[in-house]
């Protein structure tokens, strides 16, 4: 049974190598030529931030929720621009999808609800929360991010596939294990599936700070563990290293503790929301 279910999570993982790769080539590329003239973009759209931010964080890479972390520690954008990024960064989950037949209603699904959430709570929050941090230089927080340090094209795209294969294998590994050992009810029960608490459970998921996160959601969605509603909660939540970033730039800690619940509640809202809607 070990064996049955390594070799169907290594075989599910290799059909998606070849896909990987070719993504992650796109966008070390975007990344590379365009990141920083993005992230000048970002700290000069005013009132139009939440927009941009979401339009921009909905691209599937991490790189713009660790610029915005910085961005916004710098007092260039504001709250509302932090929070809508961070809602419409879809990190591996994309990915993985494309790499299942079938899937494109359910990335469109994905990717318009994140930028419609990132938006709406975007502009709510800067509605709300007016206040603006003490402005820095963006030449020097671009510089901090780390957003120009690559050294090519090809290294970072097959470092980020072979990372994100490993994830997969482990993943499917486990989900293909439990399923056989425990089954799809039990698994789905334990996870509150048709209940109003699995938003909760996906969308504290989702707040680790690691690509991680986002392809166990993902994964668990596919294997029907997880309804819409809930892998989009725990997905909104998924800042990848965002959050970490932020933690670590910002000051004081008390903003960042805030802004973390902030990003929690949101994200839970969306999903109990999706499930009443839909």
């Amino acid at each position: 049974m070990i064996l049955d279910a390594f070799l169907d999570a290594l075989l599910d993982t290799l059909r998606m190598v070849p896909f990987l790769l070719a993504a992650f080539l796109i966008l070390e590329a975007l990344e590379h030529y365009s990141n920083n003239y993005m992230n000048r973009i970002l700290g000069k759209v005013g009132k139009a931030g939440p927009l941009v931010g979401a339009l921009f964080g909905c691209i599937p890479q991490c790189g713009f929720s660790v610029a915005s972390a910085n961005l916004y520690s710098g007092g260039v954008i504001t709250l509302g621009t932090l929070l809508a990024v961070f809602l419409s960064t879809s990190d591996e989950a994309v990915l993985i999808l494309l790499g299942n037949p079938g899937s494109g209603a359910v990335i469109g699904k994905l990717l318009i609800g994140k930028v419609l959430l990132g938006i709406l709570f975007g502009y709510l929050a800067d509605l709300v929360f007016r206040r603006k941090k003490e402005e820095k230089h963006i030449e020097d927080l671009c510089r901090s991010c780390g957003c120009s340090d690559h050294g090519g094209i090809i290294k970072p795209a097959l470092r980020h596939t072979l990372r994100l294969a490993a994830y997969i294998l482990i993943f499917t590994f486990v989900l293909n294990l439990l399923l056989d050992f425990i089954g799809m009810e039990a698994l789905t029960s334990l996870l509150g599936k048709d209940t109003w608490f699995q938003p909760f459970i996906t969308a504290l998921l989702g707040l680790i700070p690691n690509c991680a996160s986002s392809v166990l959601i993902t994964e668990l969605y596919l294997a029907g563990g997880l309804s819409f509603a809930s892998a989009m909660a725990g997905l909104c939540a998924g800042a990848g290293m965002g959050l970490a970033v932020l933690f670590k730039a910002n000051h004081p800690m008390k903003e960042n503790i805030a802004v973390l619940g902030l990003l929690y509640s949101v994200s839970v809202a969306s999903g109990l929301m999706l499930e009443i809607l839909f």
